[in-house]
């Protein structure tokens, strides 16, 4: 299984942000942090706000932070937005399928089958479980363990 780097960069963008604790974090901050083209990380960062994961927030200090707790986010729905329909194999996908043995070929239910039960495994993951102790990740993002908790309603 391969993801795209679509995926891997959206999860350390919702790290970062867990990581700053309701703070909005620019995106230069969180391209610099993450080694990360900025442009790139911009576009995750739309489609992780139209999915209601982040807010983004224009103007001068503007930036990016999490719209919901780090515990509410499941791995596997980060997942699945950035990878915008898994199909692991052509038969997967009945609108594009060229196989000719798709009616009978018993390697579609299998990987049907995989595919499950690794988003099960991603779906029993929240970002608060990729970031909890996170000391070491904190020190890898520059960031400092001073960053301050949000206040009520952030």
């Amino acid at each position: 299984m391969h993801l795209t780097v679509r995926s891997n960069h959206a999860m350390r963008l919702m790290m970062y942000c867990a990581m700053k604790r309701g703070q909005i974090a620019p995106v230069s901050e969180i391209a610099r942090a993450c080694n990360m083209s900025e442009a790139h990380l911009a576009k995750i960062a739309n489609r992780l706000a139209t999915a209601g994961f982040v807010q983004t927030v224009r103007g001068r200090a503007g930036g990016v932070r999490l719209a919901q707790a780090p515990e509410d986010i499941r791995v596997g729905d980060v997942v699945r937005t950035t990878e915008m329909g898994i199909c692991l194999i052509e038969c997967l996908d009945l609108d594009t399928n060229t196989c000719p043995l798709v009616t009978a070929c018993k390697l579609r239910g299998v990987v049907q089958r995989a595919l499950r039960a690794f988003l099960a495994v991603l779906d029993d993951c929240t970002l608060a479980d990729l970031i909890d102790d996170g000391d070491d990740l904190r020190a890898l993002m520059g960031l400092g363990a001073d960053t301050p908790m949000p206040g009520p309603g952030a």
